[in-house]
C-alpha cells in the first residue's frame, strides 16, 4: 500500500466547517480507496465530497495539502488537526517553523 500525507474533511453534515485533518492516509493498490484512521474511503463523486465512508455513508474531501495553507474551503472554518506523526513533513512541506495555533491544533 502507498502511504502519503494528505488533508482530509468530513463533509456530511458539517458543509465546509467539518472536523479536518492532516493526516498519513494509505490508498489501496488501484488507489481508489483510502484507508485513514480506522475508515475505509472510496472513490466517489458526490455532491460535496470525493469519497465515501464504506460503512457509513459520509462524504468526505481528500486533496493534496497546499503549501500555502489554504486547505479549508473559503467559506469553513475551524482548526485543522494535525497528526503528530507527520507534523515535521506538513512544517516542511509549507515552510513553517511551527504551527499557528489559530488555525491548527496537533493530535496524536
Amino acid at each position: 500500500m502507498q502511504a502519503a500525507m494528505k488533508y482530509v474533511e468530513l463533509k456530511s453534515g458539517y458543509s465546509d466547517n467539518g472536523p479536518a485533518w492532516i493526516a498519513q492516509v494509505a490508498f489501496s493498490k488501484s488507489g481508489r480507496t483510502v484507508y485513514f484512521n480506522g475508515l475505509t474511503l472510496r472513490r466517489w463523486n458526490g455532491f460535496s465530497g470525493n469519497h465515501m465512508n464504506a460503512e457509513t455513508g459520509e462524504e468526505y474531501w481528500i486533496s493534496g495539502v497546499k503549501k500555502t495553507g489554504t486547505n479549508r474551503h473559503p467559506c469553513g472554518c475551524g482548526k485543522i488537526m494535525v497528526q503528530r506523526s507527520v507534523l515535521e513533513e506538513f512544517l516542511a512541506w509549507t515552510g513553517q517553523e511551527r504551527l499557528d495555533d489559530s488555525l491548527y491544533e496537533v493530535m496524536d
